[in-house]
């Protein structure tokens, strides 16, 4: 593994390779000397809270140090210098680099021009491999399993880089699918078609009370992405996940990317239904395992 950019780039043994190794990171979460004298730079073109922190947490629990920007306002970005010469010139102070960009294939772009790893912390509406590997960290952690669950994706599914790649990750497993989402937002054409290449299960729900899930993965509608802020706010506010939603998901798992704006109702983090903060707290043994691989660390 050179380069985290895309998890179609995985098969099951990748990830569950990188699973195993994020198992033996939770021993090292105190801090380890691994990658001692070694240096990130988190390349963040795109606002961010979670994936930042907390690859900036994993690698300064491996012993190494941080640079970059959280914002290109504060680079040489806003003068115009172009992705692939940030990208060349960050290179020079680091031995790794993550990158989170609203572009579709940006992590592509840098990786084909940098001679250093490069992790892709998200691009456009394309995809979010490190989020996917977390969230099956945070389900086989919880449940001891992915085969014979069934797991339902809702919210944006269309405009969703999460739920893309989840998708795509889910169909090395023996899962069926629900989908719900407000119309317009539907998963895109080409990854069910993939599933279906896949033979996986899935359906398309009309209702929060279809959903027969042992897993419900919930996203936001995200206004950022709508070219049209019209038709974002025809559908904002869709579903909400309620105490009373308890009723007809029993004991589903919930989990959310976050941030969440309305569609998980704080009642419900006290459940034990919750596990989205445990979800975010999967980030750091997950790219603990990654940032150790990509640069040298074996088990």
């Amino acid at each position: 593994m050179q380069d985290v950019i895309s998890i179609k780039d995985f098969d099951r043994a990748d990830i569950e390779k990188v699973l195993e190794n994020a198992k033996i990171m939770e021993g090292y979460t105190k801090g380890t000397g691994i990658l001692e004298a070694k240096i990130l730079a988190t390349l963040f073109f795109e606002p961010s809270t979670r994936t930042r922190l907390s690859f900036e947490s994993a690698m300064n629990r491996l012993g190494g140090t941080v640079i970059g920007f959280s914002e290109s306002g504060s680079s040489s970005v806003a003068k115009g210098e172009t992705l692939q010469d940030t990208v060349r010139i960050a290179e020079q102070y680091a031995d790794i680099i993550v990158v989170r960009h609203p572009r579709d294939g940006a992590a592509r772009l840098a990786a084909e021009v940098a001679q250093v790893p490069i992790i892709n912390a998200g691009d456009g509406v394309n995809q979010h491999p490190t989020q996917t590997l977390l969230d099956l960290y945070t389900i086989k952690k919880a449940l001891n399993t992915i085969d014979g669950l069934r797991i339902g994706l809702m919210g944006d599914l269309k405009y969703g880089r999460t739920v893309h790649s989840l998708a795509y990750a889910l169909s090395w497993y023996d899962v069926a699918l629900q989908f719900l989402s407000p119309p317009g937002l539907e998963m895109p054409v080409h990854i069910r078609e993939d599933l279906t290449e896949k033979e996986i299960s899935f359906q398309q729900v009309e209702e929060l009370e279809d959903l027969k899930v042992d897993v419900l993965y919930v996203t936001r509608i995200q206004k950022e992405r709508f070219p049209d802020v019209e038709e974002y706010e025809k559908v904002k506010g869709s579903y909400q996940i309620t105490k009373e939603s308890l009723e007809f998901l029993g004991g589903a798992k919930i989990l959310h990317p976050l941030p969440r704006v309305d569609e998980i109702d704080p009642e419900i983090d006290s459940t034990h239904n919750a596990l989205y903060f445990q979800q975010a707290g999967s980030g750091i043994p997950v790219r603990m395992a990654l940032l150790a691989s990509l640069l040298g660390w074996e088990p």
